[in-house]
């Protein structure tokens, strides 16, 4: 008996007239209305709201790590798999007379500025400093914190949360989605890629609320991300003017600083979502590129270069050799405090479960974008740009950038200049102990100047993706007026949070919505995997 052909049309109802035009009604509606809701309660009862988004993390933050563990694993896994398997690594997203769009090095740059680049500019020092001062292998006693025999693990554990893990978990959306949508002819939206688990029920309810969720998603996993950016750039902007209302007594970005911030950032990324991914966010993310390999160059010309270089090569060695046992283990409480068990579990829920939550909220937004502008790429192709080549270049990052800060504390006599900064201020920290002022403030404003075009990349992407997915898979730059809306209510989101309890309460919000994503991720990986086997069978009959 042959087998049915695959669906290749879902028929998702859109408005054919008013202001809602070409967008579906319930997922823009629907959408609105429970961000909106998080909005008026976060700014309306900033206290009452912060408790309870805290009591609601503790709640997942017990229960839901060995999933998260799991989960992303599985991404990784299925990634790879279909990478190196003949037949499923040479599929061509578009067909095989589908070529790309864009050229390599633009390719590659609005990945990289659309899934990591701000983050990396905050934590490519400060999570090497810090797994430098205490990790797992500390915690255990198999090394000894802020010394010489850390250095290793230090680079290893912060690998982990930057490597594989995190772009498998972007590129097992963006292949899904490009495969379902190039390959298939199906609209470019997340409940595409459930067909072949759930075929035509997905125009209907069940695939509103799939992509209600993405939605929800993206936006506080896009604020997690902007969050951290902002608080960056006040405290870059401080470094270079000294204007005393940017910083609090405690050395943190006040509150109006980041307000401000914000406001600035998301005003050009709406702009620039208004022309487009073939112009503004294409042209902003070369320019990211070129920045960030000036700055690289500059720490491999005058930081610690050869301590860098050992860092980078056993820090790969190691993370490679340990990745199925840190990926894998799963860190368990026994109730006493300060425990060895308690401090593990501990460390793990607050650094590799956070980080497991952000990746996967952050992954509808770059995952679609991923798919946007990957059209023509072979899966091998795609799987070495979208997760290889990017976990090799937070690597590079991390080494130089984090290990110049490590250097510099251990044997460059640094102390706690760089250390007892700030997490958003120890980047310019070592920038102000490694050159004059005069050259510090040049550098910082070049810094200042990446992290503002890295913040609007991420933001306009998110907001361009959000309006594709509210209009049913439509790739334009359409509404004007729906992008401009989703800018704003982004911003609101950011800012209402903040006042709710800064970026706490951002990360609690990301943790809790990134929860149901992952849910809809892991069937993604099996609907992908079934679709491919399918087509296995129907072209041998």
């Amino acid at each position: 008996m042959a087998m049915k052909p695959p669906l290749t049309d879902l028929d998702i109802t859109t408005a054919s007239s008013g202001f809602y035009e070409g967008f579906s009604k319930f997922v823009s509606i629907g959408s609105k209305v429970s961000i909106g809701a998080l909005i008026v309660w976060a700014i309306a009862f900033p206290e009452g709201a912060g408790a309870v988004l805290k009591s609601i993390r503790d709640t997942i933050d017990a229960n839901t790590g060995p999933w998260y563990m799991y989960v992303v694993s599985f991404y990784i896994v299925v990634c790879l798999v279909l990478a190196l398997i003949p037949s499923t690594g040479n599929i061509r997203l578009g067909g095989a007379d589908s070529r790309p769009e864009f050229s390599s090095f633009s390719w590659f740059s609005m990945m990289f500025g659309a899934g990591i680049g701000i983050g990396m500019l905050t934590f490519a020092t400060a999570e090497p400093l810090y797994h430098f001062g205490t990790n797992p292998d500390v915690i255990v006693g198999d090394a000894t914190g802020s010394s010489a025999d850390n250095v290793r693990s230090a680079m290893k554990w912060s690998f982990l949360h930057w490597g594989f893990s995190a772009w498998g978990s972007y590129a097992i959306v963006g292949l899904s989605l490009a495969f379902f949508s190039y390959s298939r002819g199906l609209p470019l939206t997340i409940r595409s890629g459930l067909t072949p688990l759930f075929g035509r029920a997905l125009e209907g309810p069940l695939g509103h609320v799939i992509d209600i969720v993405s939605v929800i998603a993206t936006i506080l996993g896009v604020s997690v991300t902007l969050g951290y950016g902002v608080s960056q750039f006040a405290a870059g902007l401080f470094n270079i003017t000294g204007m005393g209302w940017l910083m609090n007594l405690e050395g943190s970005p006040t509150a109006i600083a980041m307000i401000v911030c914000l406001v600035i950032v998301m005003a050009f990324s709406t702009l620039s979502a208004l022309s487009g991914v073939g112009k503004g966010i294409k042209w902003l993310s070369n320019i990211n590129m070129g920045l960030s390999f000036f700055i690289l160059a500059f720490f491999l010309v005058f930081g610690s270069t050869l301590f860098a270089f050992n860092a980078l090569f056993l820090g790969m060695w190691d993370y490679i050799i340990a990745l199925p046992m840190m990926s894998l283990t799963v860190f368990s409480g026994d109730g006493v405090e300060d425990s060895v068990a308690s401090q593990l579990a501990g460390w793990q829920g607050g650094w590799t479960t956070f980080y497991w939550a952000w990746w996967i909220a952050f992954a509808p937004f770059v995952g679609l974008f991923l798919a946007r502008i990957s059209k023509g790429r072979t899966v091998r192709e795609y799987v070495l740009g979208a997760m290889i080549v990017p976990s090799i270049m937070c690597f590079v990052w991390f080494a130089f950038a984090g290990g110049t800060a490590v250097d510099l504390s251990l044997n460059g006599g640094a102390g706690d200049a760089i250390t007892g900064a700030g997490q958003e201020s120890q980047l310019f920290a070592m920038i102000n102990f490694m050159l004059s002022p005069t050259l510090a403030t040049l550098m910082s404003i070049v810094i200042v100047v990446l992290l503002l075009t890295y913040l609007v990349t991420s933001a306009d992407s998110a907001v361009l993706i959000i309006n594709t997915i509210a209009a049913a898979g439509d790739e334009s730059p359409k509404g004007r007026v729906h992008i401009i809306t989703w800018g704003v209510i982004l911003t609101l989101v950011i800012g209402g949070l903040l006042l709710a309890g800064g970026l706490g309460a951002i990360n609690t919000a990301m943790i809790i919505g990134a929860l149901p994503f992952s849910v809809v991720m892991a069937l993604m990986g099996i609907a992908l995997i079934k679709a491919l086997w399918n087509d296995a069978r129907r072209a041998k009959e």
